[in-house]
Order: structure tokens, then C-alpha cells, then sequence
């Protein structure tokens, strides 16, 4: 800055201030380093909090997958305890274990249902053989093979009813729909069905008659195909010289549907044990011990007369009381949409 003396003769002097800035630049390069240090260390210390944060948090899932783990085909009957979980996991694992118990009741019935099949191939096999080496034991004669030929016939046609009712009960299972539908009278499909068994009515010495009637919207052969199977099991068990009720009208019984038609078989006979009522639909299940009449029956009537109900989105129901046994289902007066589903879903 130039500046000039008060009396002074010389030019202007000037006048130069310097400032050092060394201890500044130093500082501001130990602040940098500090940044760069506290941001390190401050990524370091969030990311290990973190890490430790988050494997405090699947510290709970990590038991529960041991757990589940941990489980065996020869322990189906030990479900995991929730109350030894986080709150957040007992819905889950509330719902897990209802999973298992559906999956450990499908397994039995699948190994109820193998042995069951075993057992009813094994019979008319063991006959075809037992036959067939038997006439191969010596020469016969045409009327001989005649017999032992219609003897085999009978057999194979056992075992051809029961792979094709098995083969219906898998369709079912599969989420199998109904084939065609129409607006049909109840009753007059139960009257062609009395009218096909009115030789083994007259043979049993009973009486079958229908009470009631519904005109409702199903698969006439489906349905026809249940009461047939009702009919039949009636006319097996049903007391001589009685009369055979088919029941039509709305579904009113325990565990009633709303806008539903009840279809019911009432005969008079030996009463069933409460604790077989339940069973009755099972697949070769007989209420009988001994499995009588198994030449001719093989105890799949009533699980396709509960396939039939399903695939209408019906119900089925059986009572026994006083002499007096009812065994009957349901089907919807609205049709019902169901989904074909891949896999089966009882």
C-alpha cells in the first residue's frame, strides 16, 4: 500500500505485511486426517454393531431352524414348544405345528390306506393263483376250466371294481370337479335307484320308499352313484322285513349347512358304536370285525359316497340311535366353484 511521509521530499514508500499461514495449513490437515479417522472408525463400529445386532436377531430363528431340524420321522407326536420363542415367532410356530399334526394324520392314513390296499389285492390274488395251480395240478376236463375260468372272472372283476374305485377316490382327492350338471328332481333319482336294486330288496325281504324332494343343481350320475352305495349298505345291515327310508329335504343336523339339501338313508337294525360313526368314511373301513361279506364288498361304498359330497361342496353325516341308523350327505342349492387343486387336500 503505497503511503507518504508528511514532508518528506522521497517517493512514496511502501509498505508490505506478510502473514504466515504454515500452522493453519497444518491444522487443517490434521483435521482432515481426524475426519478421515472418525469416518473409519465410524463405519468400522456401525458395521460390527450391526453384524452384532443383527445375529442377536436371527438368534431366535437359528434355535428354531435346529429345532425343526432336530425333528424325525420315528418323534412325529413332539411339536415345538412357543412359549420358548420370541412373541414375533409364536404365530408361526403356532401355525407350523398345526401343519405337522395335518401332515402326521395324512401320513397314518397313508400307511392305514397302503396296508389296507395290500390287504384287499392280496385276497383275490392269493384266489387266482390258488385256482389257476389247482387246475393245473391235473388234466380237466372243459366243464372243469369252465368253472375254475368263472371263478377267475369273478375274481378279477373284484379286483377291477376296487382299482376303479380307487382310482375315482384319487381323482376326488386331486380336486376332481363334477362332469356335467343339471337342474334334477332328488327324489326321482332315488326312485331309479330303488327301482335297480328291487331284486335285492325282494331277496332281503325289505321295502324302500322316498320321503321328500328337491330339485337342485348336481351331477345326476354322481349323485345316483352315492345313493346307490347307501342303498346298498342299507339293505346289508337293515333289520328283515323293514322299510328303507331315502330322506330329502334341508339340511338341519349337527353341523348343518346353510342352503343345503340333506339326502339320508334311514333303516332299522343294529345300532353302531359312537366310536365307529366317525370312521364309517373311511377308506376300507368296516364297522364289522371280522370284515364280512369282503367277497363281494370291500369297504370303499361310503369314502366315494364322502368323495361325492366333497366334489359338490356337500358334507357327510351318520347317526345311530334306538335302533334307528341314519347315514346320508349334503349337497349345496347353489352350485359350487371349486378349485382343481394339485394335490390332495383332507
Amino acid at each position: 500500500m503505497p503511503w507518504r511521509a508528511p514532508g518528506a521530499q522521497a517517493g512514496p514508500l511502501t509498505v508490505s505485511i506478510g502473514i504466515s499461514v504454515t500452522n493453519d495449513a497444518r491444522l487443517l490437515e490434521r483435521l482432515a486426517w481426524t475426519l478421515l479417522g472418525a469416518v473409519l472408525l465410524g463405519t468400522a463400529l456401525v458395521s460390527l454393531t450391526g453384524f452384532w445386532l443383527v445375529r442377536r436377531g436371527l438368534r431366535p430363528l437359528k434355535a428354531l431352524a435346529e429345532r425343526t431340524a432336530a425333528m424325525a420321522p420315528d418323534r412325529p407326536n413332539e411339536p415345538i414348544d412357543a412359549q420358548a420363542f420370541a412373541e414375533e415367532l409364536q404365530p408361526w410356530i403356532t401355525q407350523f405345528n398345526a401343519l405337522l399334526l395335518r401332515v402326521q394324520r395324512a401320513y397314518v392314513q397313508l400307511e392305514s390306506f397302503n396296508a389296507d390296499v395290500a390287504h384287499e389285492l392280496r385276497t383275490p390274488l392269493a384266489n387266482l393263483i390258488g385256482s389257476t395251480e389247482l387246475a393245473l395240478t391235473r388234466p380237466r376236463g372243459n366243464e372243469e376250466l369252465q368253472a375254475v375260468l368263472a371263478s377267475n372272472l369273478e375274481e378279477i372283476g373284484r379286483l377291477s371294481g376296487i382299482v376303479t374305485d380307487m382310482l375315482f377316490l384319487s381323482q376326488a382327492e386331486r380336486g376332481g370337479a363334477t362332469r356335467s350338471r343339471a337342474t334334477v328332481s332328488l327324489a326321482a333319482q332315488a326312485l331309479d335307484v330303488i327301482d335297480f336294486h328291487d331284486a335285492m330288496l325282494e331277496e332281503a325281504g325289505l321295502r324302500a320308499r322316498v320321503e321328500g324332494d328337491a330339485r337342485v343343481d348336481v351331477d345326476a350320475a354322481l349323485v345316483r352313484r352315492a345313493l346307490s352305495n347307501l342303498l346298498g349298505n342299507a339293505i346289508r345291515f337293515a333289520a328283515p322285513d323293514s322299510a328303507i327310508a331315502i330322506e330329502i329335504g334341508p339340511d338341519s343336523g349337527p353341523g348343518s349347512q346353510r342352503d343345503a339339501i340333506a339326502l339320508a338313508l334311514v333303516n332299522r337294525g343294529a345300532p353302531i358304536a359312537p366310536e365307529v360313526l366317525p370312521r364309517l368314511f373311511e377308506r376300507f373301513y368296516r364297522a364289522a370285525p371280522a370284515r364280512d361279506g369282503s367277497a363281494r364288498h370291500h369297504g370303499l361304498g361310503l369314502a366315494i359316497v364322502e368323495a361325492i359330497a366333497r366334489m359338490h361342496g356337500g358334507r357327510v353325516f351318520a347317526s345311530s340311535q334306538d335302533g334307528t341308523t341314519r347315514i346320508g350327505f349334503t349337497v349345496p342349492t347353489q352350485p359350487v366353484m371349486r378349485q382343481r387343486s394339485a394335490a390332495a387336500s383332507r
